[in-house]
């Protein structure tokens, strides 16, 4: 039976201190106010501003957070490259199908099943690990007063109020923890020029390239009263010159129970612009060969509602991390591209505490994955590794998020995804953007009028 690693006693007994040292000020308050004020207080203090534990692990193999990467160092340049600036780190050891049993501790059983189906192929290099995460500083003080007044509603499919910051910063469930991947900063919006390979077993590949932008609720500058709105997603194939023009558009609730989200498409041969109801759930997402479903993108994201979502405590676990050369101008996708699973040297992974998460289907609710395994980064609250069950219950795929910080803006986020089939040995990776010369961008401001149905006409041309 696998060992779970539950939260660790240390940072128990730091929030018992913090609660007995303010006892006296808070015999008047509720309860759920007491509790709010002593996590609060331990933000900035033994927990990082966005909750994580600040302090490393007792063997010292996780180091202590002082603050992340400085916002002058890994920036992002006009030509869309970027400097590693963990280039000169060593790989400590790799793990291999050979030498798998002393590591399995601090694998997910996803992890495993890629050295079991690749033996000869499959390894992960193990580099020192680097808590490289910083946010803006008002994204830090937004999240220190999330405590005393964020709350779940409609059984945790919603929020009572949009917020800033980590919503839920000391998370006691799952769905909590859920909540705070899916609301995490990715800048208030995003332009991003990308490539998605769908790669068959024997590493043939087709690819196809896109133009996605969000904006998210702050970036919208007529977004009025609208306290449901998450974001607005466009994305625009650019090749094969067969798809290109194709627009994806997606309003995107936050409570998708009471509000459901609304997306279109626009066919450049049709010249028109139709619903799209199917873009949710288990429903294939656009372009994988069914490799992926449409929650899968961004390792999870829309309604939470069809699943029991169980937080399990805490681990430390082997995460891809400060993935720079994946994002290296220099390469090709040929470089990265291997036979059932990316280039392993092109691969960073560095040891983690981790959020661990299991979602199993609610009786009566369909999906095609029966559970999911959800690993989360303490300090990012990104999802890191996703493993993926079939409704016979056996292990079906496994997801990895590619980390890396983007300065100067200070957003953590992916440099890409991937998704195995662990049966057939296939998989989809989105977000490769070696080929692409233009930058991301983030921060810029936009209307409600340029996510309209006539708008993403107008620009699928």
């Amino acid at each position: 039976m696998k060992t779970k690693n539950l939260i660790p006693e240390n940072t128990i007994s730091q929030r018992s201190a913090a609660k007995s040292l303010a006892f006296s000020a808070l015999l008047a308050m509720t309860p759920m106010a007491m509790q709010a004020q002593a996590d609060t207080e331990l933000l900035g203090s033994s927990l990082t501003p966005v909750g994580a534990e600040k302090a490393g692990n007792t063997d010292g193999t996780i180091p202590e957070w002082t603050g992340g990467l400085s916002p002058d160092q890994g920036v992002l340049q006009s030509d869309g490259s970027m400097d590693n600036p963990f280039k000169n780190d060593a790989v400590q050891f790799t793990i291999t199908a050979k030498n798998l049993d002393k590591y399995r501790n601090r694998l997910s059983d996803g992890q495993i099943a890629m050295f079991e189906r690749h033996p000869d192929t499959y390894k992960m290099n193990v580099y020192p690990t680097r808590r490289s995460a910083s946010y803006p500083e008002a994204y830090y003080q937004a999240t220190k007063t999330n405590p005393e007044k964020v709350q779940l509603t409609d059984n945790g499919n919603g929020l009572n109020q949009l917020v800033n910051g980590v919503p839920f910063p000391t998370p006691t469930t799952g769905i909590e923890v859920i909540w705070n991947h899916m609301l995490r900063y990715r800048g208030d919006s995003i332009t991003l020029p990308l490539s998605q390979v769908v790669a068959e077993a024997s590493g043939r590949y087709k690819e196809v390239t896109k133009e996605t932008v969000w904006h998210f609720a702050p970036s919208i500058t007529d977004a009025g009263d609208n306290k449901n709105l998450l974001f607005f997603y466009k994305s625009k194939v650019l090749s094969p010159v067969r798809l290109a023009g194709e627009v994806t558009l997606v309003h995107e609730p936050i409570n998708q129970v009471e509000e459901p989200r609304r997306a279109w498409k626009y066919l450049p041969g049709q010249r028109r612009v139709r619903r799209a109801p199917n873009v949710a759930y288990d429903n294939p997402a656009s372009g994988t060969d069914n490799l992926k479903t449409a929650d899968n993108s961004d390792m999870f994201n829309g309604a939470p509602d069809r699943y029991e979502w169980t937080l399990i405590g805490k681990k430390e676990l082997y995460i891809p991390y400060n993935s720079y050369a994946l994002y290296d101008k220099n390469l090709t996708n040929d470089d990265i591209i291997r036979p059932g699973h990316i280039n392993p040297d092109l691969v960073r992974y560095e040891l983690h505490r981790v959020w661990e998460v299991e979602a199993t289907l609610k009786e009566g609710e369909r999906h095609v994955y029966s559970k999911r395994t959800f690993y989360v980064d303490e300090d990012t609250w990104q999802a890191s590794i996703v493993d993926h069950y079939d409704s016979r219950n056996q292990l079906w795929r496994m997801g990895e998020a590619h980390a890396i910080q983007y300065n100067p803006k200070q957003v953590p986020w992916l440099v890409n995804e991937v998704f195995y089939d662990l049966n057939s040995g296939r998989y989809v990776t989105n977000g490769l953007a070696n080929a692409i010369k233009e930058p991301l961008e983030f921060g810029v401001m936009a209307s409600k009028s340029e996510y309209t149905p006539a708008a993403i006409r107008r620009w699928g041309k």
